[in-house]
């Protein structure tokens, strides 16, 4: 397994690593974007295991960091460096030779906000944060126990505040723009996975967002997994598997 960084802006938060594995058994790349409630204290290094994992499964990985709120993110930073940071993977692509025609974002938590919001970054009017023709279009997203509506989240007063710390005073039109639920229905398929013990993030909050996009006749589903909020990104335990077992099943869609 190779492990290369690739940068896409001069802020030390702005890069990717790519894992590529020994041999791609499996097709396409996976974009996998941490949580952390989108503040500075985590980073993609709790992306690193699942990456890792994954390339010994023949998939090439793109694991990508963000500006995060506290250390320069926020709004619009940290969706600017989402679409940033998808889009550097064509140049990856050209260099390394991989195959772009499947490309699954997996995001856990706050994560899971951002691969899903990325998805929908082709429907964004002309010059909100991540609008224009996206130089990788996703194929697909597996979130795991994602922060899906932004809304609720704020309403319930997620992660002590989380939402308010990420988008702040930024207006309502910022809110619309940064909410999954607004980009509703996808044109690509959604699965949300969700501890059946997670206590951090809610059930409602995957539950929501794919009633929302099943009734728009989108391709979305819940998929009630073992274990709490961390598991699934624990390799090793059953949640994990089922995690795989989603990416296989996008990946070879």
């Amino acid at each position: 397994m190779a492990l290369q960084r690739h940068t896409y802006g001069a802020d030390p938060n702005q890069f990717a690593e790519l894992y590529l594995p020994a041999e791609r058994t499996q097709p396409g790349v996976v974009v996998i974007v941490h949580g952390g409630y989108w503040r500075a204290e985590y980073t993609l290094e709790l992306g690193v295991p699942l990456a890792k994992d994954l390339a010994e499964r023949g998939y090439a990985c793109w694991n990508l960091e963000y500006r995060r709120a506290g250390d320069g993110g926020g709004w619009p930073a940290t969706f600017e460096d989402i679409s940033a940071g998808i889009n550097l993977l064509a140049t990856a692509a050209e260099e390394h030779g991989l195959d772009l025609s499947t490309t699954t974002a997996l995001g856990h938590s706050a994560g899971g906000h951002l691969a899903v919001w990325a998805a929908g970054r082709a429907s964004l009017p002309l010059g909100a944060p991540g609008s224009g023709v996206p130089a990788v279009p996703l194929t697909g997203v597996v979130s795991q126990s994602g922060v899906l509506n932004l809304a609720l989240a704020r309403e319930e007063g997620l992660g002590g505040g989380a939402v308010m710390n990420l988008l702040g005073n930024a207006g309502p039109e910022a809110y619309q723009l940064a909410d999954p639920m607004t980009a509703i229905p996808l044109d690509v398929p959604v699965l949300a996975l969700h501890g059946e013990e997670d206590s951090t993030v809610p059930v409602s909050q995957s539950s929501s967002y794919v009633d929302a996009a099943a009734a728009a006749g989108a391709e979305a589903e819940l998929v009630m997994i073992p274990g709490d909020h961390f598991a699934m990104i624990t390799p090793g335990t059953d949640a994990w598997e089922r995690v795989v077992e989603a990416v296989g099943r996008l990946a070879a869609s």
